[in-house]
């Protein structure tokens, strides 16, 4: 376990941890960051995505161990969402958002580099699972929802147009497409995708790690309760639901380490865009990305 923690987890997390010190001590504005978070989310990001859909064979993945991990997912959800509006008198978008963060795991940026240090790339096919699950299924709903919660007045057109140039919706869409078709990029293409997508973590991790710096880490009533969801009850849904499919065992441990990660940033990500309030959504990534570096040093 300590191993683990030092030699695979330890190295991905210190450099988030990197730019919250930075952050603190004034070296790095959250301007600067921000704009650092633009282009990994526009370009590096994209071109991780669109690799990483492209090249799988979606044939080869158990697709009963992916919808009961989806199906975990939308019973947190339910739960934190109902608790957040009705019992902490959360805004709506910002009970929506934070919903969001308790069962959508920095899984692309976090979870899938340490397994691939931990297990190698050949056998991280369960992550790559639930990363395109995350990064297509998942984040395109909570995109458009998000728009749709953010703006209901907008007409259906200028919703429509907004959503289409959206490049991450746009690269999810035709990375499902080509996959489906098997139809693989070119090499050279792929190529330049990797060389692009490899920054794409370290530069997203970097510039939260120095926006989270500027909030208080003071844990309230919805911090507490949010992180607890994240942290306890969405691995203990999924170790419980993986018990109903015929995955190997293998299988039920990745899904499992995966469930186990800390809030991914694009719920803070979405809050920013749309103008929400991140005084809670923030904390919630610092204290999930600190206390799960132990259970996933231990699930590993």
């Amino acid at each position: 376990m300590i191993d683990v923690l030092v030699q695979d987890i330890l190295p991905v997390f210190s450099v988030l941890a990197l730019g919250f010190i930075l952050g603190r001590g004034q070296l790095v504005s959250t301007d600067e960051a921000s704009t650092l978070n633009r282009i990994a989310f526009v370009v590096m990001q994209p071109a991780l995505i669109f690799a990483l859909v492209n090249r799988a064979d979606i044939k080869q993945f158990h697709l009963d161990a992916v919808l009961l991990y989806g199906l975990g997912q939308l019973v947190i959800f339910l739960l934190t969402f109902c608790i957040c509006l009705l019992i902490l008198k959360c805004d709506k978008i910002e009970a929506w958002l934070l919903a969001m963060a308790t069962i959508f795991v920095n899984s692309l940026l976090y979870i899938q580099p340490i397994s691939e240090l931990i297990y190698g790339a050949g056998a991280n096919m369960p992550i790559t699972a639930i990363v395109i699950w995350d990064a297509t299924v998942i984040f395109a709903f909570f995109i458009i929802t998000t728009d749709l919660l953010n703006d209901r007045t907008a007409s259906v057109s200028a919703t429509v147009g907004r959503l289409a140039r959206n490049p991450v919706l746009i690269v999810i869409l035709l990375g499902v497409v080509s996959s489906l078709l098997e139809i693989k990029a070119p090499s050279a293409m792929l190529t330049a995708l990797d060389f692009a997508g490899r920054a794409a973590a370290p530069i997203t991790l970097f510039a939260l790690g120095v926006i989270l710096s500027s909030h208080s880490l003071v844990p309230s009533a919805t911090i507490t309760a949010v992180s607890a969801i994240k942290l306890c009850a969405l691995p203990a849904i999924i170790a419980l639901l993986l018990g109903f499919g015929s995955q190997p065992d293998n299988w039920s441990q990745l899904v499992l380490l995966n469930a186990a990660g800390p809030s991914g940033a694009m719920a803070f990500s979405l809050a920013v865009l749309y103008g929400v309030r991140t005084d809670k959504i923030a904390p919630v990534i610092i204290y999930t990305s600190i206390l799960s570096l132990f259970s996933l040093a231990w699930l590993a």
